[in-house]
């Protein structure tokens, strides 16, 4: 796979890493808290953390263990996330390839009100388990800036089709991340759009709603989610 997995050392515990090493000649589009917009990146990564995770500083904790790991030479994205990266999912498609990681502990819908949102208490509801789904598409061939764009929009489209049909009561949750990446260079009259019918963008929307599936079904098998 492309994707490996790794670990860093940090005082008092050990943690899982999932990292692509992509090198030079890659474009990539991203939400993420290093990496994020679109640009030239060499690296991807998604680093588990504690529940309670509160560095200072993420975007310096994610390049740090960018360095550790070998990866420092270059830019790049780095995304952080409690659900365990060990448990990751992925799926092929036409060329097409769709990490996944999904915890959902704490699903919304996306344009739930305030008041909904807060609960009662005016405070934002809190649940015990970790709640994030981030994602990684490789597309094989290289996209313009409007593709990817696209891409974020298919790959979301993708997932929430993936939670609808598992019966989970929200579109993500509210700490998702996303990437899409593809090779540099002109693109192709097939790389000039990611909508999900078209080429690139029907392979996308199919792997990842595979591997979201996937990763859902992991997920309720290994979790007691109070909306079941």
């Amino acid at each position: 796979m492309t994707v490996r997995l790794l670990s860093r050392d940090e005082p008092g515990a050990s943690w899982p890493v999932l990292c692509w090493e992509a090198g030079p000649g890659w474009r990539m589009i991203s939400s993420a808290v290093v990496g994020g917009g679109i640009g030239e990146r060499t690296w991807w990564l998604n680093a588990m953390v504690d529940l309670g995770y509160h560095h200072p500083d993420p975007a310096a904790h994610v390049r740090e263990i960018a360095a550790g790991l070998g990866l420092g030479g270059g830019d790049g994205v780095g995304m952080l996330t409690a659900a365990d990266v060990r448990r990751w999912r992925s799926a092929r498609d036409g060329g097409v390839e769709v990490v996944a990681t999904v915890g959902l502990g704490l699903p919304v819908l996306a344009a739930e009100p305030d008041q909904e949102a807060a609960g009662a208490t005016g405070s934002p509801r809190i649940r015990p388990t970790v709640g994030t789904i981030n994602l990684l598409a490789i597309v094989p061939e290289p996209l313009s800036d409007a593709a990817l764009v696209n891409g974020v929009l298919t790959v979301t489209e993708a997932k929430t089709q993936a939670l609808a049909e598992a019966g989970v009561p929200g579109t993500g949750t509210s700490s998702d991340a996303v990437c899409v990446a593809c090779p540099t260079g002109e693109p192709g009259e097939s790389g000039r759009y990611g909508g999900p019918r078209s080429v690139w963008g029907a392979r996308v929307a199919r792997a990842a709603h595979t591997a979201v599936a996937e990763g859902t079904a992991d997920w309720v098998r290994t979790h007691r989610p109070g909306w079941s």
